[in-house]
């Protein structure tokens, strides 16, 4: 089985769509036969890093907010995060372009590291308050992950991976996708957001059992749209 996911990383909900998925992977006693693959989606491709910037002052500007009403938007989402067992730090967070994190991405992929250098991207945004956009920074998780330190600089000093990234953006897009995290599961169910680990199991158990074309199983819930609005 193939389970196709869109999300970025610095879209809060797909850090927890992702622990929830894993929830009803581990329990699903197919785990070993399912492959996970990872698809860029830019929630603000055309982002430009303003330096000393919080998050809470970004998601008030993008949603024309106060400040305070960002700050209690963002501890609403670290309450949510908590319930699954992941530590929301957005007073460390730092706002960054994630093209090149995205571009990591498929190099990683490429070495079959992708899953396990999404879930060091995310905590490191999330948890620890690093620049996911820095060169250093990503170098320090791909290498962290098992890959090659020399071939993440030379990838990120040239265009590599910079088509795969956009192909997977417009393919996300021509599929429907209007908010991140979003799973595809063997090209027959899609699943908005972050959903339950129940929804999960349940999509997994049927998808093994039939085949059907592609229809979203669920309403859209606990995803994050490109507008900066996250339900």
């Amino acid at each position: 089985m193939k389970v196709e996911i869109w999300s970025d990383i610095v879209c809060p909900f797909c850090y927890i769509g992702k622990r929830k998925f894993e929830n009803a992977l581990n329990a699903f006693d197919k785990k070993e036969q399912v492959e996970i693959v990872w698809h860029s989606y830019q929630l603000d491709p055309d982002m430009i890093p303003v330096k000393g910037q919080s998050v809470d002052q970004y998601l008030a500007t993008k949603k024309g907010v106060s400040l305070e009403k960002g700050k209690e938007m963002n501890d609403y989402m670290s309450g949510i995060a908590k319930e699954v067992g992941l530590e929301y730090n957005f007073d460390k967070a730092i706002i960054s372009n994630t093209m090149n994190a995205h571009r990591l991405l498929h190099l990683a992929k490429k070495k079959g590291l992708q899953n396990l250098v999404k879930e060091k991207l995310f905590a490191a945004y999330y948890t620890y308050g690093k620049d996911v956009g820095d060169t250093a920074v990503l170098v320090e998780i791909g290498e962290s992950a098992g890959l090659n330190a020399d071939e993440i600089r030379n990838m990120l000093q040239s265009n590599e991976y910079l088509r795969e990234v956009r192909i997977d953006q417009l393919r996300g897009e021509q599929l429907g996708v209007q908010g991140v995290p979003f799973f595809v599961f063997n090209n027959k169910y899609a699943v908005s957001g972050a959903q339950s680990a129940e929804v999960f199991t349940n999509v997994l158990e049927k998808v093994w059992e039939e085949e059907k074309p592609l229809v979203e199983v669920t309403t859209a819930a606990g995803f994050c749209t490109a507008d900066g609005v996250c339900n």
